[in-house]
């Protein structure tokens, strides 16, 4: 197998558009969860404490909030088909990718500094790329299988 041909695949499993997460961010992510044979949407709002491999097919952002008094951490594929959508809630000045010391903190201690920024424009997706016709040649390889 050829290294194009592994990127080819990668790049066919990344989503077309995705939200801009940035460590810091206030998001409120929208997750498919199967029980049985019924489909439905979860939500999680919480703050992003960690983003891993933004350009890659694998990119990864943490996510922590704290309900009932307890901590709670989820991890989310960026270009997985299960997270529907992510919207960014708040957009906070931080100095770090990876934001671990918020864990040790609880109450006001545990604040970030807000931002100001455009919350309509940082939430809109940009269009999808019309899908190219295919050449003679991709045509006929198409048909060949």
């Amino acid at each position: 197998m050829s290294f194009a041909l592994i990127q080819k695949v990668n790049e066919g499993q990344k989503k077309s558009a995705v939200v801009d997460v940035r460590t810091g961010d206030t998001v409120r992510v929208s997750q498919k969860i199967r029980e049985g044979n019924k489909e439905r949407i979860q939500v999680f709002e919480g703050t992003v404490i960690r983003t891993d491999r933004k350009g890659s097919h694998t990119a990864r952002f943490t996510v922590r909030k704290v309900s009932s008094g307890v901590g709670v951490e989820k991890s989310f594929l960026l270009h997985s088909p299960l997270v529907d959508k992510v919207q960014i809630v708040r957009r906070a000045k931080v100095r770090r990718n990876y934001l671990s010391f918020l864990r040790d903190r609880s109450g006001k201690s545990a604040r970030l500094r807000a931002q100001d920024f455009d919350r309509e424009a940082a939430n809109t997706l940009p269009e999808a790329p019309a899908a190219a016709e295919p050449t003679g040649e991709e045509a006929a390889e198409e048909k060949a299988e």
